[in-house]
């Protein structure tokens, strides 16, 4: 049995790492470019996907940009199909939703002429083709948005919708889009 005293302390701890925002010191230093933090965690932007349908991959009004949404190819080919959990399993989908950001950022570094013009990014929406009665959506977007701070730091945290869908385009995972503001 734990004294009261040291129970306390044990559940303050844990709601403190609860409500502690996430740390990516190993990631983001305030003097490295979202380029370079691309390098440190190993990673390439691939070229920018083209649209599969009657769409355009971004639109630009002032010094936002929005991006339509991007499925998990990688080498042409999807990385994550069917539903959640039952074809694809939790872990599967936030890899592709990592896919997904990184198809997004190379969509936004044309947008904006680079990734080291991205300003910040403001809004994610992550769409999870979903067995019925599954609710944890946001364990995969999380996917998504952990690799958006992990490479922009404070300007990666971000607004986010983590929604459930009964299908998607061609039968992927995930879907993801995004929404930045890039400099002028």
């Amino acid at each position: 049995m734990i004294p009261i005293g040291q129970e306390k302390i044990k559940i303050l701890t844990r709601f403190r790492s609860l409500t502690k925002p996430p740390r990516f010191r190993q990631y983001a230093k305030m003097n490295e470019s979202p380029t370079d933090r691309l390098k440190v965690l190993g990673l390439t932007l691939p070229p920018a996907p083209k649209p599969v349908a009657a769409y355009v991959p971004f639109v630009r009004t002032g010094n936002l940009v929005y991006v339509s949404g991007q499925l998990p190819f990688q080498d042409g080919k999807l990385i994550a199909t069917g539903s959640v959990p039952s074809k694809t399993s939790i872990e599967a989908a936030a890899a592709a939703a990592r896919q997904c950001v990184l198809n997004g950022l190379a969509v936004l570094a044309d947008a904006a002429g680079g990734l080291d013009r991205i300003h910040k990014i403001i809004r994610v929406g992550v769409f999870v083709c979903s067995d019925a009665g599954f609710t944890e959506q946001p364990k995969v977007a999380n996917g998504a948005s952990e690799l958006l701070q992990q490479i922009f730091g404070e300007a990666g945290r971000h607004a986010r919708a983590a929604v459930g869908n009964i299908a998607l385009p061609l039968g992927a995972s995930v879907e993801v889009e995004l929404l930045a503001e890039i400099s002028s």
